[in-house]
């Protein structure tokens, strides 16, 4: 019986030890896989910046010149009149003799040619006036025109406005049937070859 009860004891110690023995060998096998899967994360967040990376170059090759830049001042509070007179009158210049007439406007030393009857001027002119106002809204959408120039590659020395345009904007309505001045202006400059800077 004694040694019965020792054969029973070396196999409870066996089995213990077997289990003990499983039981890390499935750790160190669960370790392997966690090691294995992290690889081949990493291996796969490799490729995948590498496909970031060559997707960036591309659209940097990709991205070409544009061949206008454009300025649109929305819901201006002007008089669509003084914006018409003042686009006919900065068209075909470059920005900034564009702006710095305008900017001579604001002193009174330059008038933007208006029609109708309206009193004559000193100089090449007939008529005109000095919309102080307006000149100094259109100086504005000027800057953000010549920011673009900028921004799209242009040279700044060949560019010209080109398209000048005003029209009525949606007018909100005032006390007894009248409505305020509202005026869409879009500017578009381009280069122009051949031009002197």
């Amino acid at each position: 019986m004694a040694e019965e009860s020792k054969k029973q004891k070396l196999e409870d110690k066996k089995e213990l030890v077997d289990g003990i023995k499983n039981s890390m060998k499935n750790n160190n096998l669960k370790d392997g896989l966690t090691k294995d899967s992290n690889d081949k994360n990493k291996h796969e967040n490799k490729h995948v910046e590498d496909k970031k990376e060559t997707k960036k170059e591309e659209k940097k090759e990709v991205k070409k010149k544009k061949e206008e830049a454009v300025a649109r001042g929305m819901s201006l509070r002007a008089s669509k009149k003084h914006c018409m007179y003042i686009c006919s009158f900065i068209k075909g210049k470059s920005i900034d003799t564009a702006i710095e007439n305008l900017e001579e406007v604001l002193m009174f030393k330059r008038p933007i040619p208006f029609k109708g009857e309206i009193p004559h001027r000193k100089g090449k002119i007939m008529s005109g006036r000095y919309p102080v106002k307006v000149s100094a809204m259109m100086i504005n959408v000027l800057k953000g025109l010549k920011g673009n120039v900028i921004a799209n590659g242009l040279d700044l020395d060949k560019t010209r406005i080109y398209f000048a345009s005003a029209s009525w904007a949606s007018r909100p309505r005032r006390g007894a049937g009248g409505r305020f001045k509202r005026t869409h202006v879009i500017l578009k400059a381009k280069e122009f070859t051949g031009v002197k800077k």
